[in-house]
């Protein structure tokens, strides 16, 4: 199954996790029935759709509430990788795409991870050339997004399948898909190499703005409501059990953070334009960044009900075999953080964890 092959090996993204073992946790008793941890390795992306562990990071909300565990984080450029370090035990747990969590999951029979908690809703668009005017003129022509069988690889495929272009998962079809890193494509587009791109922010306002591209599907477009997952928080299985008061601070310093987000949205977005630009090495123009920032959300619920519609989409372009998802959330924390803080608790649609 593909599923399990695009997760078997760990590649590039995966080096310093490897070096960030922390050993065995202290055996001391919680109130939740585990062990508090010696430490927590934490993965995200250097994206504005991660501005939750961003913001957490830089402003010491994970830290406040973690207390004397001991926290690292790697960044990744991608799910897949991001997901072979969990599932290999590299990580603890993960800021990521729903689709590529639901290839972990699948790959790893229901036994690897839980999602515990949303993080950012919607930022992915479809931007191409000022050219391609209509879907008819994408044929022939070479579209990117992040990696195969990344959240965006799934939803660009699945909408060229609705469109009548079917592609093959080695790229080629009456489109051709190509996985490139999110920052060249800039460069791709300009050169004509590329007819557009399906990526997360803040890439597609870039390919908008400094590329001359224009938005042929937004993503919010396709989506009941328009509101869909794009980043959610999971935990690799045995930690959760393992470690459930971990887990828990955790998730608190999430809220804490989103909150901050949410109260202060100019100096949110000032703080994660600052580190996104440390840590890729590219600065994006304040206009870029502007409407990046505009384009999505920060979230704790992750939209649960959407998940059986990412899997469908997943089996539909060949990526995923049908497969039962229950068990795959994992909601109790979350909710009891939520009900602690006066907040209404969230939904996982039938896939929760079973009590």
């Amino acid at each position: 199954m593909l599923a399990a092959a695009l997760l078997g090996v760990c590649l590039g993204g995966c080096a310093h996790a490897a070096d960030m073992d922390p050993g065995p946790a202290a055996a001391v008793v919680d109130d939740t029935g585990g062990t508090p941890a010696a430490a927590l390795r934490l993965g995200y992306f250097a994206n504005l759709t991660h501005s939750t562990p961003i913001v957490g990071l830089a402003k010491g909300f994970y830290a406040a509430e973690l207390g004397s565990t001991t926290l690292s984080t790697d960044v990744f450029a991608d799910g897949p990788d991001e997901m072979t370090a969990l599932l290999s035990g590299q990580l603890d747990a993960a800021y990521v795409g729903p689709s590529s969590a639901l290839s972990a999951y699948v790959a790893s029979h229901g036994g690897g991870l839980e999602i515990v908690a949303g993080a950012e809703n919607g930022g992915a668009e479809l931007v191409v050339a000022p050219d391609i005017t209509s879907v008819a003129d994408l044929r022939g022509k070479t579209l990117a997004d992040p990696q195969l069988g990344n959240t965006q690889d799934i939803a660009l495929r699945y909408w060229l399948q609705q469109q009548g272009y079917r592609t093959s998962l080695q790229g080629t079809g009456a489109v051709d898909v190509e996985p490139s890193g999110n920052s060249t494509t800039l460069t791709l587009l300009r050169t004509g190499r590329i007819a557009g791109a399906w990526v997360p922010e803040p890439w597609a306002s870039r390919l908008v703005l400094d590329g001359g591209g224009h938005v042929l599907v937004d993503e919010c477009s396709l989506w009941l409501q328009g509101d869909f997952a794009t980043t959610v928080l999971v935990v690799r299985t045995g930690y959760l059990a393992a470690h459930p008061q971990t887990v828990r601070e955790l998730i608190e310093g999430q809220l804490a953070a989103n909150s901050w987000i949410t109260a202060n949205p100019e100096q949110a977005r000032q703080l994660v334009e600052s580190r996104v630009d440390a840590l890729t090495k590219v600065a994006l123009e304040p206009a870029v960044l502007a409407r990046a920032w505009a384009e999505e959300s920060v979230s704790n619920d992750p939209i649960a009900d959407s998940l059986k519609t990412e899997l469908s989409h997943a089996v539909a372009v060949g990526l995923m075999k049908n497969t039962s998802l229950s068990g795959i959330y994992d909601l109790t924390l979350l909710d009891d953080a939520l009900t602690a803080a006066g907040r209404p608790a969230v939904s996982a649609d039938g896939l929760g964890a079973p009590s």
